[in-house]
């Protein structure tokens, strides 16, 4: 597994990392198999791991730790994210930081995460959520800045808003922010306008999610793809996406070169760009982490078929059916 340096945390990070949001959260998981998932990432060499309070309530959070208490001669690295205290997705300039982020709220989290994972210090504290109005709070730095003193946390991080992507510029601008966490892919290649070019400058460590666009790079999807009325997906691949979505992914597939898969594309897509420090994956299956990891470790994409994907760009505005 090739790695890379997470920006100025000094980390050196597997360019496939695995997301946990699954495992925690949707209701087909299953736990033996999310471990045999996760040990199988380890013995392969993926050794960063994206999880959230809010994937399960802490589940996901706990079988990340079980991985880590069950590998301690291994030097693996956790990323975890609070959640918002109003507990809304996506957050706007409407919600005051002190009903979102309060002091008291950020610690009481971060040591039930910590707990969760059975470390001494997370390698990646992360907001769930974020928006630039709220850099100049005072209490945003001096939460920060006392979460590094106490060594309760090793870095901090962003996740950026769906299709938002320069809305965390300001806040990367403090020096307070050393990661952040953006949705880019073969269809959202807005960060590189503005947002990679402040990370480049900054060093700040990149890591990119929703590598198959919720599941439609992966080449399934038709028009009569249904999910159960529990499962998010439901929503985001409702009558104002799927149609849409559908067509886009089928003007892609003659693009993909003999002996490649369409996710394989997708993935080295991201890995062809070297602001992206790495992509997060969720890969619950055996054969997923098998698949995944190999597409990374065959490297970039050559110039011409990069020049190809580019032209596949699609430029969304967020709404309520993709929070």
């Amino acid at each position: 597994m090739k790695r890379r340096k997470l920006g100025r945390t000094g980390f050196e990070v597997s360019e496939i990392a695995l997301g946990l949001w699954g495992m925690g959260d949707w209701t087909d998981s299953d736990d033996r198999q999310s471990l045999e998932s996760l040990q199988l990432a380890v013995d392969l060499g993926c050794n960063f791991f994206d999880s959230a309070w809010s994937y399960g309530n802490g589940k996901s959070d706990s079988l990340l730790g079980e991985i880590l208490s069950r590998n301690p001669k291994q030097r693996l690295y956790a990323a975890s994210k609070i959640p918002p205290l109003n507990d809304k997705w996506p957050a706007s300039f409407e919600d005051h930081y002190r009903d979102v982020f309060p002091r008291n709220h950020v610690f009481d989290y971060a040591s039930k995460i910590l707990k969760a994972l059975r470390v001494e210090a997370i390698d990646l504290l992360q907001f769930h959520v974020w928006d630039d109005s709220w850099t100049n709070e005072p209490e945003f730095y001096e939460t920060v800045e006392r979460l590094k003193a106490a060594g309760m946390i090793r870095s901090f991080g962003l996740s950026l808003n769906r299709w938002e992507p320069a809305n965390g510029i300001k806040a990367i601008r403090t020096g307070l922010v050393d990661v952040v966490q953006v949705i880019y892919n073969i269809f959202d290649q807005s960060p590189k306008d503005e947002l990679f070019p402040v990370c480049r400058e900054l060093n700040i460590g990149v890591i990119a999610r929703v590598p198959l666009d919720e599941g439609s790079l992966g080449g399934k999807l038709t028009a009569a793809t249904r999910f159960p009325a529990n499962d998010w997906r439901a929503r985001y691949f409702g009558p104002e996406n799927l149609t849409d979505t559908v067509v886009r992914v089928d003007r892609l597939k003659p693009v993909v070169p003999a002996g490649m898969s369409l996710p394989e594309m997708a993935l080295r897509f991201i890995l062809s760009n070297p602001v992206v420090s790495t992509t997060i994956v969720g890969m619950r299956k055996a054969d997923h982490v098998r698949e995944n990891i190999r597409a990374g470790d065959r490297g970039s994409l050559d110039l011409a078929l990069l020049g190809k994907l580019r032209e596949h760009r699609w430029d969304r505005v967020p709404g309520p059916w993709s929070d």
